[in-house]
């Protein structure tokens, strides 16, 4: 089989196996809480620490890459998770293993961020499409899917093997990595950009630790105050270091290009509104439907199953169809499907949601692959690694910036219901409710008004959600208006295609040489 197929199983693994370790772990935490005694603190730190490192050393993995090669970065970090992953599967404790995770995330930048700097080297023309399909629907499929693994693992095996299951498939990865990819690395890199990569990483470090603990921690506490201006001197002091270095670790010419602003927004978008949701629908089909975590994740199956189909066909499309289209058109397909996903009342059951999620699956399915695309395009060959490591840096920054925003508005509206027609109810319901739906409620009831407290919280419940639901619709919307104004092909890098019968080194030694890129169109 030819390199760059192997190049694209490797890379696709390797994307799923990180992107699922963000929500996989989601439907194992009551079972870690009884057997390691953890805190309700320290289990929001098992999903934190790895969200927290993943996004923060995303642009600083992918400018290593170009500059030190794109499958050692891309190894290295392999190696790193699969290290972290049986770490955090012997861990007895909760300290251990939050700090387990957190290094799981590092190694998981690494991979992430050279992945599509990879494809881009190996892949040109129609074939490149193709490729940039696939890891498109491995990355709806993999969000998507999280619950079902989660729950047939922690059913059957146990929490621990949720991540004893990567070890055996990284050491195979890893070897096939150094023996079927090759090492592309610019030919003069420069020295690496030291000042960038510690202000950057730091500064990235505070904002998504705001982010993603304000609204637990409380967005005037001191902790939380301290980190978002600490996030800002640092990232204006990345800015001032990367306008006059001479080898920068993000070219801030990029944002003079409309198509680089265009992608970057519409991977923000996506994650803010689709895949910030996703955390609020499991908690809609568990918490409030009351389905256990494997029969919800079978109730995500129409939605990922379709991503899947959608998406290589979709690449394939990008070859007669301007990517701008189809970012405009998936994303705003991706709003209509939440559109139809708003509107549920305390008597609708999970096939309400169905035609939202068929809708939002074909979306996504367009969408991820033109992202792909787009974001190595628009960067010069030798800063593919950057290109990928910003995009995936927009990605991750969405989420966070997604779930934090959405669910400071979920829980106001939650504890405003509430007020209203359960005035007596108890100091932290509101929380509760927001955290386990009307499940939560019902433990939390007082004799005899069991029934009472379980209507009030799935109304209160439903009402958050039919809001935040709009909410990221209208986020869909306006990055998909903003990747169709936006993006155009005169912004992209028109470099040459690699000459007919020109050997780019199918032997595992390094290669000191910049690589290819197609014509876009």
């Amino acid at each position: 089989m030819e390199r760059k197929w192997w190049t694209l199983i490797l890379i696709s693994i390797a994307t799923f196996m990180l992107l699922l370790d963000i929500t996989v772990v989601n439907v194992a935490l009551p079972d870690i809480q009884r057997e390691l005694g953890a805190s309700l603190s320290s289990l929001q730190w098992v999903v934190d620490a790895y969200t927290l490192m993943l996004a923060a050393f995303l642009l600083t993995a992918g400018s290593l890459g170009d500059r030190l090669g794109r499958r050692r970065i891309f190894s290295i970090g392999f190696g790193i998770f699969t290290l972290a992953s049986f770490l955090c599967g012997i861990s007895g404790d909760p300290t251990l293993l939050n700090l387990a995770r957190g290094l799981q995330g590092i190694g998981a930048a690494g991979m992430f961020a050279t992945s599509l700097a990879l494809i881009g080297q190996e892949f040109q023309g129609k074939d490149r499409a193709t490729a940039f399909g696939v890891w498109g629907a491995t990355i709806g499929g993999a969000v998507a899917i999280g619950p079902l693994v989660g729950g047939l693992i922690t059913e059957h095996l146990g929490w621990e093997w949720i991540f004893f299951v990567n070890v055996p498939i990284g050491l195979t990865a890893i070897a096939l990595t150094e023996a079927k990819i090759a090492n592309v690395a610019v030919e003069d890199g420069g020295r690496v950009d030291f000042p960038g990569l510690v202000t950057f990483s730091l500064g990235l470090f505070g904002l998504i630790f705001g982010l993603i603990r304000g609204n637990p921690e409380g967005w005037g506490s001191a902790p939380i105050v301290a980190s978002l201006t600490g996030a800002v001197v640092l990232l204006l002091a990345f800015v001032a270091i990367e306008a006059r270095s001479s080898h920068p670790m993000l070219d801030l010419s990029l944002f003079r290009k409309p198509a680089f602003n265009g992608v970057s927004a519409v991977a923000f978008c996506l994650s803010a509104g689709m895949f910030a949701m996703f955390l609020y629908l499991t908690l809609y089909i568990q918490g409030v439907l009351g389905y256990e975590p494997l029969q919800a994740g079978l109730r995500f199956l129409p939605m990922t199953v379709l991503s899947f189909i959608v998406s290589p066909i979709a690449g394939a499309l990008s070859n007669r169809i301007p990517i701008r289209v189809l970012l405009g058109f998936g994303l705003g397909t991706v709003g209509v499907g939440l559109l139809l996903i708003h509107g549920v009342d305390v008597h609708s059951t999970w096939t309400a949601l169905l035609a939202g999620f068929l809708i939002t699956g074909v979306g996504i399915g367009i969408t991820n692959p033109g992202i792909g695309q787009a974001a190595i395009a628009v960067v010069p060959v030798e800063r593919s690694g950057m290109g990928s490591g910003i995009n995936t840096t927009f990605r991750q920054v969405g989420i966070s910036t997604g779930v934090a925003g959405l669910g400071a508005i979920f829980q106001s509206r939650i504890n405003s219901r509430l007020a209203d027609v359960l005035p007596g109810a108890p100091h932290g319901l509101g929380e509760m409710v927001a955290s386990g739906g009307s499940r939560a409620a019902a433990l939390a009831a007082p004799p005899g008004e069991h029934a009472a407290y379980v209507q009030a919280a799935k109304e209160a419940f439903i009402s958050g959600f039919n809001e935040i639901v709009l909410i990221a619709a209208i986020v869909s919307f306006v990055g998909a208006a903003l990747g169709f104004a936006l993006v155009r092909s005169r912004d992209f890098v028109q470099a040459p295609a690699a000459p007919a019968g020109a050997d780019l080194g199918d032997h595992p030694e390094e290669r000191r040489t910049a690589g290819v890129l197609a014509p876009d169109r």
